[in-house]
């Protein structure tokens, strides 16, 4: 039986309709209201309840879904995540994953700025108008032969980054030492072929295979922290994953 939720929504309020709806459930799950396993109204009855059309009932519990709270299930519908499942989800980097295979990844940073984050940086790290963040690009490499190129956008409200720290150290070991504690990284994996900019850096023949990855990390608090675009060649690196079947 879905769990009963106090929903007060503020149409007059310049926070989005669907963003109010997230907070509510959001305060709800964190405070023990609505605790793990429990699942939510259907977007349908929440959406009548609340005078609110479906789609922004829709969207409020997408946003759950990408912060790491909630996870929608065939014939159940939207469901809180478990406290000790949500984390004991493993976030690491490629730097971490490379120290874990005893090797000794290098990182050379090609640019890096402090800038006005654009709109849809600002939509990837749900950050308000005017919002700064670092965005830079490196190369890493393994044993001196380059493996990755990745381009990173993180939010400047959490520690100072520099070029001298991310040549020398992992990003998720700078922000891990500042605080953060990661929960859950949303993350998409592809492929491609290198463009010429890209076989240059990479050291390979354009039309190479490459491997793609966006991800959007966010830590224990729901903030989304960093956001990257990076590209690695297919013959030097793989993702492994365990997929567990929800109960």
């Amino acid at each position: 039986m879905a769990s009963p939720l106090n929903i007060v929504i503020d149409k007059a309020s310049p926070v989005p309709l669907y963003h109010q709806v997230a907070q509510s459930l959001e305060a709800a799950i964190r405070t023990g209201g609505l605790p793990g396993g429990s699942r939510l109204d259907t977007e349908m009855d929440l959406a009548a309840r609340l005078n609110l059309s479906r789609p922004t009932l829709h969207k409020a519990i997408e946003e759950l879904v990408q912060s790491g709270l909630v996870v929608r299930k065939r014939g159940v519908g939207a469901q809180v995540i478990a406290t000790e499942a949500r984390h004991a989800r493993g976030v690491s980097s490629h730097f971490d994953d490379m120290h874990r295979l005893g090797k000794h990844p290098t990182s050379e940073v090609l640019s890096f700025s402090h800038l006005e984050a654009d709109s849809r940086t600002r939509e990837s790290l749900n950050l308000p108008i005017n919002a700064h963040v670092y965005h830079f690009t490196r190369l890493r490499k393994v044993g001196g032969r380059p493996q990755a190129l990745m381009e990173n956008w993180v939010r400047d409200d959490i520690v100072k980054l520099d070029e001298v720290s991310l040549s020398s150290r992992g990003l998720y070991e700078i922000l891990r030492s500042a605080g953060v504690d990661f929960r859950v990284a949303n993350q998409r994996i592809g492929a491609t072929v290198a463009n010429d900019y890209q076989a240059n850096v990479l050291q390979t023949d354009a039309g190479s295979a490459l491997v793609t990855m966006e991800r959007t990390a966010i830590d224990e608090t729901g903030r989304r922290v960093e956001a990257g675009r990076h590209v690695y060649l297919a013959d030097s690196y793989a993702f492994a994953m365990t997929l567990v079947h929800g109960q």
